[in-house]
């Protein structure tokens, strides 16, 4: 038997009436489903880490995460298409930094979690 699965078919309407009612709209679960996705690879979740302690430039994050330059960059477009990480130009670099407190907090959760898992 099947310790994840009911043992028979009751359902609460209600409940589930409540439930749907407190659903986020599809495009909002859409727009999160592309956020986990982003954050289900390791190397994204280095370069997401390590921007979460300060501003670093492709180079510094390709060094970090020992990959080319072309590399991290693909994967930064990926996570600034994302709305995860920001960018400046200062000449001839470009700067990186995560986009906002929301980006840093979501990042820390997740690693708590996986810790105390």
């Amino acid at each position: 038997m099947d310790k994840d699965v009911c043992q028979t078919t009751c359902v609460n309407q209600q409940k589930v009436e409540r439930a749907l009612q407190l659903l986020p709209e599809q495009e909002i679960l859409l727009g999160a489903t592309e956020i986990f996705k982003m954050l289900a690879d390791p190397n994204r979740l280095r370069l997401l880490h390590a921007l979460s302690q300060e501003e670093l430039c492709v180079c510094d994050l390709a060094a970090l995460v020992d990959v080319t330059d072309s590399a991290v960059s693909h994967q930064l477009r990926l996570l600034r298409t994302a709305r995860l990480v920001k960018s400046r130009r200062e000449g001839k670099m470009v700067y990186y930094q995560l986009d906002d407190e929301h980006v840093e907090s979501l990042l820390q959760e997740g690693l708590r979690h996986a810790e105390e898992g």
